[in-house]
């Protein structure tokens, strides 16, 4: 089953959309069910912005993905969080449709 791995969020925000909810609860539920994994949680930001900004608000991002799965009853201990900031996009360009691309928080087994 395809949990998905990646929620997007919208311009200079970290809140969890209610599109990304989905894709998180079908996280924590893989995660239930698979208890000896552990993940890392990489938020991610569009190429607008400082460099120290979007570090921040990438971590941001990661946390508030964290937190969620944590509600859902993840272990905190099985979660890391990292900030990638704006120096791993997905989407190349510099317009609208490649900026929301690039704000995510992205989901990994570690």
């Amino acid at each position: 089953i395809n949990a998905g791995d990646r929620v997007y969020f919208d311009f200079d925000a970290y809140a969890i959309r209610q599109d990304a909810q989905q894709i998180l609860a079908q996280q924590a539920a893989w995660l239930v069910r698979y208890p000896a994994v552990q993940v890392q949680i990489a938020g991610n930001c569009d190429e607008r912005g400082t460099e120290e900004y979007n570090l921040a608000l990438g971590q941001r991002r990661a946390n508030a993905a964290a937190a969620y799965l944590k509600a859902k009853g993840i272990a905190a201990a099985r979660m890391t969080t990292i900030s990638y900031g704006k120096d791993r996009p997905t989407a190349m360009g510099s317009n609208e449709q490649a900026w929301a691309q690039n704000r995510n928080a992205t989901t990994s087994v570690r």
